[in-house]
């Protein structure tokens, strides 16, 4: 079997880094032909020398006159032309552009999208409109442009079953999610017809402050909210974690993935992780997706579907997992979590809006600019400004961009004036 080649696109960040765990593990099957980061541009350079990369882009434009970037573009030219690429010219860009175009080589099967925020959606939409899979970890792509992603996923969908690439069963493959939570409900589904769920659950670990009051959350620090009791994740999904907006996220993400109804998606708090989501079914049965928590699980999937691999993770062992809990989440002290739902149910133009501003907040709370509880009250009211003015129809990449810059200055005054 041919080896499937990937293009990592936030290689350095914990999935990037996880995925090349992946492709450490199964490099028999599996080759790595492009990889893009933000700024690490060392890291950048060890991993290409470790994996043979000819196909590197650093996103932050402010990098173009580093030295390090000559380094780059020196390193990918000396190495080894692999067997059947003889004529593909080796590069390095700097830039959103040269990021986005790894997603055009043609040697490209997989592009795995690991970027953070609302960067990434473009790359998904280069990948899909290329026909390429999209292994997606970035939220922002179906949150913010879904309206648009999905379209295309069916397309490329169509495009694997006529062509005979896709399964003979099953989902044709064009979009695989990453999320634990997503990839649960991905494979809870396989097999079944989906005219028969009833409900997903997407399960919650309640972050950091489970079971905290408004009040005991007046005073957080970023490194209190940077502390995940059960994933090892980076600093805006973390904080995303702990204000429940992450899960927000994961129930757009949701609706979009699997057509389904916003009021037949329910978030579930389950503090252990070992549950990663279920799928309720109309004759009362429930399937459930276990698993240890570590990340390399669903992208190990997301890479290898159909098949299943050699689990790179020590298995769960249910002789020692001990109780599982089960809660309904406090959407009263966690508001995140209803405003994403609200932004979901409205659709449109407001949840580009909503994850502008809540980027925008959660970055002022990391730099200790605003308090904990100020992430919401920004959200909420960007939210509220864009609905006066009019929630419109998602049209285009260029109309989602305008929207999400309008929200970004509108959360930042609000974050200045919040300040002073």
């Amino acid at each position: 079997m041919a080896k499937r080649r990937i293009v990592v696109l936030g290689s350095t960040g914990s999935i990037g880094t996880q995925t090349l765990d992946v492709v450490r593990q199964h490099g028999d099957k599996l080759e790595i032909v492009g990889l893009a980061v933000n700024s690490s541009l060392d890291v950048l350079l060890a991993q290409a020398r470790e994996f043979g990369v000819r196909h590197l882009a650093a996103g932050n434009a402010a990098l173009a006159n580093d030295p390090r970037c000559d380094e780059a573009r020196a390193l990918v030219r000396s190495l080894a032309v692999p067997e059947g690429q003889e004529d593909a010219e080796a590069s390095f860009g700097v830039g959103s552009e040269a990021v986005v175009a790894l997603t055009q080589l043609p040697e490209v099967d997989v592009v795995v999208n690991a970027l953070v925020g609302a960067a990434g959606l473009e790359a998904s939409y280069a990948t899909l409109k290329a026909g390429k899979v999209l292994a997606l970890a970035n939220k922002e792509s179906l949150v913010v442009g879904g309206d648009l992603i999905m379209p295309l996923a069916a397309a490329v969908d169509a495009d694997r079953r006529a062509s005979g690439v896709a399964p003979a069963t099953g989902p044709a493959g064009a979009l695989m999610p990453i999320d634990s939570e997503h990839g649960a409900i991905y494979q809870c589904l396989l097999g079944e017809n989906p005219r028969e769920v009833s409900k997903l659950w997407v399960t919650a670990s309640g972050g950091p402050f489970r079971g905290k009051t408004i009040a005991d959350l007046e005073a957080v620090t970023p490194a209190q909210a940077l502390a995940h009791p059960t994933w090892n994740m980076g600093a805006k999904i973390s904080i995303d974690s702990s204000t429940l907006m992450n899960k927000g996220l994961e129930v757009i993400e949701a609706h979009h993935l699997f057509a389904m109804p916003y009021d037949q998606i329910e978030v579930v708090v389950q503090p252990q992780s070992a549950i990663h989501s279920m799928v309720e079914f109309i004759d009362g049965s429930v399937l459930a997706h276990l698993g240890t928590t570590d990340m390399r699980i669903p992208i190990q999937f997301a890479l290898s579907y159909p098949e299943r691999w050699e689990a790179p993770v020590r298995p769960l062992d249910f002789r020692t997992l001990g109780s599982l809990e089960f809660a309904a989440p406090d959407v009263d002290t966690f508001r995140c979590l209803s405003l994403a739902r609200h932004a979901g149910e409205v659709g449109g133009t407001l949840p580009a809006v909503m994850n502008a501003a809540n980027e925008v907040a959660v970055a002022a709370f990391l730099a200790e600019q605003i308090g904990y509880l100020d992430i919401a009250r920004c959200v909420e009211a960007t939210m509220d400004a864009h609905e006066g003015a009019g929630v419109q129809v998602v049209e285009s990449l260029e109309q989602l961009k305008a929207v999400d810059a309008w929200a970004r200055a509108f959360a930042s005054e609000w974050a200045r004036g919040r300040r002073s």
